[in-house]
């Protein structure tokens, strides 16, 4: 059962002396990239406030290697049979139609209760939607002693995100904490997305960061759910976490990936897995001849080889702030972490052929608040980059992706009092 500080030590409870300080407790899962990026840049910004934080994968907590087993079949369903996840999340996803605890949630359950009494714990946060379930279940049971917090991962939260027994969410936009207030009836807040160092940020300067009062914190209360405007009830702007330029300018991003100076880069992200249809996208776009496809195949190298030439095809990237630099536009699949990165470098996004389930919900969502663009066939596609050529509808979207921004840091909800 893994914790992780950054590194790949592994941290089993009967092995390690529980640290002097308590612990805020970070649950995520490997499924893709995307809640481990958001787990590990939590940890590293609590670091930087002194607070020890660290993350537990939650399927190195299934017996009998079960959690690898489970992370080959999803993967394995997303890259051959995305048909069968669709069905699967209409059936265990939708509000409505699911158990409120599967049996694998149980399981969870019972091996995060050992691990945590083995430790000194403040408190657990779940980035991953079957870790609210287990961190949930435990609390109303009374069997989980200390707050149990979800921040939510995903634009559209699905049925199995929402538990009455977690003691509070962080959500990242005000629609998505109406519809899990209403469904769990636990407080909610709004918080500005979690993103990692480098991404540049639109708009006037920032200002200091401002956490909760600790008077609050004691109480078990958070801080009222915000409006779109990045104001709270009592109208006080929260601040916003500056962050530094990316390290690499467009010009030499665009020489290092064998771009022209006059391409117009369209990232076309296939997120960790390289999974969805790409290979479509990324041909319209080249045959286009206005666009320039750089594809994230992310670790699928017959994708990249797939597709070498057809644009810019690429494996994992570890400065994606430099590729942001460089693009005109993003078009994704997921309405994951890329999205996100992209509205704090001021890119704009397009949704097109998500994947089925969570990928298409999250993708509708964005497209509701006017987080992105939602195009159904590929004429869609081609006009909405067209149009962001034009000035008016990209700035208009840059402008309400940077006002998330606006919101509290989510690290400022987890600092203890006393820090």
């Amino acid at each position: 059962m893994p914790a992780r500080h950054g590194s790949s030590r592994r941290f089993p409870a009967r092995e390690a002396a529980a640290p002097a300080r308590p612990t805020v407790l970070i649950l995520s899962a490997s499924m893709g990239s995307g809640h481990d990026v958001i787990a590990m840049e939590l940890v590293r910004r609590l670091a930087a406030e002194g607070v020890e934080a660290e993350v537990v994968d939650i399927l190195d907590l299934l017996p009998l290697r079960l959690g690898p087993a489970l992370r080959g079949w999803y993967s394995w369903m997303m890259r051959s049979a995305p048909w069968l996840y669709a069905l699967i999340y209409q059936i265990f996803f939708v509000p409505g139609r699911a158990p409120s605890v599967s049996p694998l949630t149980i399981v969870i359950a019972a091996r995060l209760r050992r691990f945590v009494g083995g430790r000194q714990v403040a408190e657990v946060v779940s980035t991953f939607h079957v870790a609210a379930q287990a961190a949930g279940h435990l609390r109303r049971h009374g069997r989980l002693t200390v707050p149990s917090t979800v921040l939510l991962t995903d634009f559209a939260a699905h049925r199995l995100w929402l538990h009455p027994g977690n003691d509070r969410y962080l959500c990242p936009d005000l629609a998505t904490a109406h519809v899990v207030h209403t469904a769990t009836g636990c407080p909610v807040s709004c918080h500005a997305p979690v993103v990692r160092l480098g991404f540049r940020r639109p708009g006037p300067g920032v200002t200091p960061i401002v956490r909760p009062d600790p008077g609050e914190l004691e109480s078990g209360a958070v801080p009222a759910v915000r409006s779109d405007s990045g104001r709270t009830e009592s109208g006080v702007a929260p601040a916003v976490r500056p962050e530094p330029r990316p390290g690499i300018g467009a010009a030499s991003m665009r020489s290092r990936i064998g771009a022209r100076a006059g391409d117009r880069l369209v990232l076309v992200s296939a997120g960790a897995w390289g999974v969805g249809g790409v290979e479509e996208t990324a041909r319209v776009l080249a045959d286009s001849g206005r666009y320039l496809p750089v594809i994230l195949c992310g670790h699928n190298r017959e994708l990249r080889r797939r597709l070498r030439h057809t644009g810019i095809a690429l494996g994992w990237c570890d400065d994606m702030p430099g590729l942001m630099a460089a693009a005109y536009a993003l078009v994704d699949n997921a309405a994951g972490v890329t999205c996100r990165e992209a509205m704090a470098a001021g890119v704009p996004v397009v949704s097109y052929r998500p994947i089925p389930g969570h990928g298409q919900d999250g993708a509708r969502a964005m497209a509701r608040a006017g987080l992105s663009v939602y195009a159904h066939d590929t004429g869609e596609l081609l006009a909405a980059l067209d149009r962001f050529g034009h000035g008016e509808e990209r700035d208009r979207q840059v402008a309400r992706g940077a006002a998330l921004f606006a919101l509290s840091p989510a690290e400022s909800f987890l600092v203890p009092p006393g820090f």
